[in-house]
């Protein structure tokens, strides 16, 4: 089992910053991707930015020049930068890791979601 721990939602103003953070623990052998998704209501879950282990990081249009995603691959934890929010912002913002728990067995994970509120 793999776990995945997310913190650092909340509210904000538009204009301010947040900084989400999300560990992974448990039976890890490798991780190759991480990545955090968002979804508000009634919408769909969509990619906001994916850092690979050593390719490039991808980022959705929207997160362009204001969103910063970075990990720390000795603490298995991926960061999210989040600058000049706007209340577009707002929505549950969910990390996704992929990996291998050994040499054979790959994980996909999910964390649990953090709630991100931009108020006009």
């Amino acid at each position: 089992q793999v776990q995945l721990v997310e913190s650092g939602g909340g509210l904000v103003q538009a204009g301010g910053s947040l900084r989400l953070s999300c560990a992974a623990s448990g039976s890890i052998f490798s991780i190759s991707s991480m990545g955090w998704y968002r979804q508000a209501p009634g919408n769909r879950r969509d990619l906001v930015a994916i850092i690979p282990r050593g390719g490039d990081i991808n980022y959705a249009d929207s997160a362009k020049g204001r969103f910063t995603i970075s990990r720390d691959n000795a603490k298995n934890t991926v960061y999210l930068q989040m600058n000049s929010l706007k209340p577009e912002d707002t929505a549950v913002y969910y990390c996704n890791v992929l990996g291998y728990r050994d040499q054979l067995r790959p994980f996909d994970s999910w964390g649990q979601g953090t709630q991100v509120t931009v108020s006009s």
